[in-house]
């Protein structure tokens, strides 16, 4: 059995949604929100894979190691503020960043 490209559209367009959901209905935790956006990015990044294989074009796959390279200096920074927040204020709620002044 062949996987074509449409199978790998479903699949990313299903990660899509999954990370668009826990985007809108999770604002209680930024960690969550944190993967949401990595899920996201993670559907983003298979359908350029799954493009550039298709049209036998690596173009795609050097974006996806870019996009790559920025998510995880994304990870290291916001894991970095979390914690910072946490000793902070005891709490990773979104709440609490909008009532920070600086």
């Amino acid at each position: 059995m062949d996987i074509s490209v449409n199978d790998y559209l479903f699949l990313s367009t299903m990660l899509f949604v999954v990370g668009l959901f826990g985007m809108l209905l999770n604002r209680s935790n930024i960690i969550y929100l944190l993967m949401s956006l990595e899920l996201i990015l993670l559907s983003v990044n298979l359908n350029f894979v799954a493009f550039s294989t298709f049209l036998q074009d690596y173009t795609g796959q050097i974006f996806v190691i870019f996009i790559l390279s920025v998510t995880a200096t994304e990870v290291a920074v916001g894991l970095a503020l979390l914690v910072l927040l946490f000793k902070n204020n005891n709490t990773i709620s979104p709440d609490v960043i909008s009532k920070m002044k600086g």
